[in-house]
């Protein structure tokens, strides 16, 4: 159907609307090994943990394991007060009065009644003509009323009807049978009825799906005492974009699985659906604040993976390879960093606003450790990204550029990620020079470049006594120090600290990386001849020595066979006098 006047493409989403998870039932019937006992005890301590209180529990009628998990929870009190389990049915009589036996003792409970509805149902599955059809369902309400006013006492029971395979089903006849099923159910204030309009085989637009939800809440009477409600299946894989666009045709319910699971292409995501509002400011109701714990449990209990690009809880959402990507994700971290310094506030109080991570990553119990991870697809950014954040080394351009050469000349020849653990390894392998082997500032074996001349520019960071002195002496101290092995320091670079606050403490407390506290780190560019080379050192606070040992290391390196041209490194001139920056 069309509809030329619709309205809902004006209207936005401003709140959540409600949920009922189908994960113990539609989820579980869909699975090749369902779910045992310890296993649905688990999803449903899950679903009302992070907050579902709408929840489909079985269907009782299709088999004794269902009936007794639903036995299990009522006898055991399993159930919180203001959790109102549903148990569907079909609209047939013995499978009612055994539905309703299984509800025996339960606080909340809904009797959620369906029949298929379409015309390729009704004439293929079912062999019955639309008045045939709409009786099976005014039929199937009044049994559900009589048996549960006979065995449910002080039970707050509810009613739910479901037209199945609605999005098939000529418009008008939707209208007549739940016209019907509402005549003899009476809902009124304090007793709604849920209409639930399944896309029960997803065949057509979400446009086309919201479309025939506006006509319905436009015509049914009753309406302030109808919950409507939609149950979209994802075959086409539009199965969130028709429930979104469902709310805001006036649909005020949403019935899904966690992840997707179900039939087929599976239900409509209840983690993306929740996940995509919070993005916009909206509160889903539910606290995805561990998802990681989510997604596990959910792997547990349906024996099926969570794909790793599975929106907000895949394993690799949240990472990026790319270096471009990683390049903008670095640049929004320190964009971010010098706003909440700006305006004296902690970065956790800033706004969220950060290239190709639509949500923080620490919203839903991540860490940013992953959020760059290096391959060969990866550039100086990400590189950069992960020696700042995890080993708190803040390293020059140059160096940047250099050191991601080497790094993607070893993935390059693995094939594989490198993690970083093995990034800190290569690096400190490759540059790094303790000071303590720099064997004084005369040692000509460690100058073999002398006669050309060796010509440093110092990059200094780190929070240390002789930083805070006068920095013009400081610098004089080190070129005095190097110039008796010949080394003519033309700057020296100071870099203020900033350890970044996405970096990861327990990578450096797990003994990689470097602290600002634990002194200071020199990075000497040095030119010998026409070649450039890098050296580093990591001194607890001698910057003298630091810098002997850096420039050591530099010179140490040109002497070696490189994996790249040196020429096709950006360095900036080195051309004056001693000098602090």
């Amino acid at each position: 159907m069309t509809l030329p006047d619709r309205t809902w493409p004006d209207r936005a989403l401003a709140q959540a609307p409600r949920w009922l998870s189908t994960d113990l039932r539609d989820g579980n019937q869909a699975l090749a090994s369902p779910m045992c006992k310890d296993r649905k005890l688990a999803m449903f301590e899950l679903l009302t943990d992070i907050g579902y209180r709408e929840i489909e529990a079985g269907f009782p009628a299709a088999s004794q394991d269902d009936f007794d998990f639903l036995r299990l929870l009522i006898e055991e009190d399993r159930i919180p007060d203001d959790v109102r389990i549903s148990v569907l049915v079909q609209a047939r009589d013995e499978l009612i009065r055994r539905t309703v036996a299984a509800l025996v003792g339960a606080r909340r409970a809904t009797i959620h009644l369906y029949n298929a509805t379409a015309p390729l149902f009704r004439e293929v599955v079912l062999g019955v003509d639309r008045q045939q059809c709409k009786d099976m369902a005014v039929r199937g309400t009044r049994l559900m009323m009589r048996y549960a006013k006979e065995a449910l006492g002080d039970c707050d029971f509810g009613f739910e009807y479901s037209p199945e395979v609605f999005n098939e089903t000529e418009p008008e006849f939707i209208l007549e049978i739940c016209e019907a099923v509402m005549d003899v159910w009476q809902p009124e204030r304090g007793r709604e009825i849920i209409l639930n309009f399944p896309s029960t085989i997803e065949r057509s637009l979400p446009t086309t799906f919201a479309d025939q939800i506006e006509w319905v809440h436009r015509n049914l009477s009753r309406r302030e005492h109808v919950c409507l409600s939609v149950h979209p299946h994802n075959d086409r894989g539009t199965a969130v974009a028709a429930a979104e666009l469902a709310v805001l045709a006036g649909a005020q319910r949403i019935e899904g699985c966690l992840f997707g699971n179900g039939e087929r292409a599976g239900n409509v995501c209840l983690v993306t659906l929740g996940m995509n509002l919070l993005s916009q400011g909206i509160d889903p109701g539910i606290d995805f604040s561990d998802l990681d714990r989510i997604r596990r449990t959910v792997e547990h209990c349906n024996q099926l993976p969570v794909h790793p690009r599975h929106p907000y809880g895949g394993e690799l959402v949240f990472t990026a390879f790319s270096g471009s990507h990683q390049d903008a994700i670095k640049k929004g971290f320190e964009a971010r960093d010098c706003a909440a310094r700006a305006a004296g506030v902690p970065v956790a109080d800033t706004r969220w606003y950060m290239p190709y991570l639509p949500v923080d990553p620490k919203d839903v119990g991540r860490t940013y450790e992953a959020v760059i991870r290096v391959n060969s697809q990866s550039g100086k950014g990400g590189v950069a990204y992960i020696m700042s954040a995890c080993h708190a080394l803040n390293l020059p351009r140059g160096l940047q550029i250099e050191f991601a050469q080497l790094v993607q000349a070893c993935t390059d020849a693995t094939g594989s990620e490198i993690s970083p653990a093995q990034l800190w390894q290569l690096f400190n392998q490759e540059y790094v020079m303790d000071p303590s082997q720099a064997n004084g500032t005369t040692d000509e074996a460690a100058y073999r470049a002398r006669d050309e001349g060796v010509i440093a520019c110092l990059h200094v960071e780190g929070r240390t006594r002789e930083l805070d002195e006068d920095q013009v002496k400081c610098a004089r101290t080190i070129g005095a120090a190097l110039a008796s092995a010949g080394v003519d320091v033309r700057s020296v670079h100071r870099q203020t600290w900033t350890q970044p606050p996405n970096a990861e403490p327990t990578a450096v407390a797990a003994g990689a990386g470097f602290s600002a506290d634990q002194g200071v780190a020199v990075y000497a560019e040095c030119t010998i001849g026409e070649r450039m080379s890098w050296g580093v050192s990591l001194d607890r606070g001698d910057l003298a020595a630091a810098a002997v040992a850096a420039v050591r290391t530099a010179v140490r390196r040109a002497a070696q066979p490189r994996i790249h041209d040196p020429a096709d490194l950006h360095r900036p001139a080195l051309s004056a006098p001693i000098a602090v920056r």
